[in-house]
Parts: C-alpha cells; sequence; structure tokens
C-alpha cells in the first residue's frame, strides 16, 4: 500500500467494485493520506494531517461496506462490520456499545 497513489487504489478497487466514482476517489485520498501521516514523526504536524476518520453515509446496497472492506484488505488493517442498531446504552436490553470496541481488537489480534 505505501507505493500506491490514490488513482491506483481506486484501479485496485474498480476490479471489484461498479461506480461509486466519487466515494472511491475519497477513500483512496483518505487512504493514502493515513499512510502520509504515519510517516510524519512531529506529532503536531502529524494532528494536522486529514482526515483521520471516514464515515460513509449511504442507502442500502451503494458499496459502503465493501468499499471499506476492499481498503481494510489494502491497507492490511482490520474490519469488522457491525449493525449499529442492536446496540444499547449500558443499563437497556441489547449490546453494549464497548463490544464494537472489544470485536475490532480481537480482529486486529487475529491478524497479527
Amino acid at each position: 500500500m505505501s507505493d500506491m497513489t490514490p488513482r491506483e487504489i481506486v484501479e485496485e478497487i474498480d476490479k471489484h467494485i461498479i461506480g461509486q466514482a466519487a466515494a472511491k476517489r475519497a477513500v483512496a485520498v483518505a487512504l493514502r493520506n493515513r499512510w502520509r501521516r504515519a510517516q510524519v514523526e512531529d506529532e503536531t504536524l502529524r494532528a494536522e494531517i486529514t482526515p483521520k476518520n471516514i464515515l460513509m453515509i449511504g442507502p442500502t446496497g451503494v458499496g459502503k461496506t465493501e468499499i471499506s472492506r476492499r481498503l481494510a484488505r489494502l491497507a492490511k488493517a482490520p474490519f469488522i462490520k457491525v449493525e449499529a442498531t442492536k446496540f444499547t446504552e449500558v443499563g437497556y436490553v441489547g449490546r453494549e456499545v464497548d463490544s464494537i470496541v472489544r470485536d475490532l481488537v480481537d480482529m486486529a489480534v487475529k491478524m497479527a
């Protein structure tokens, strides 16, 4: 991933996903910025390189999950898909939000 340009990232995603050109370009730039941020040693400067996170919003079936899954694979990063409607505040019936973080950590440990 370290030597891939945003254009090359989009080309790789294009092998698996049709359409969503603007979304693929945006996440490709974000992934490249993630790599660039990791190369900067100065903590203050590193904090200025954005985006740190990506929020993908859209109707069901437009490719948000698959784009995310492909990006995670390119970045060699853990990926979990969570249906957030099942989660509740502590003390209510349902799964606690903290379990999302535990699931992600478990996935990262398995990848290591």
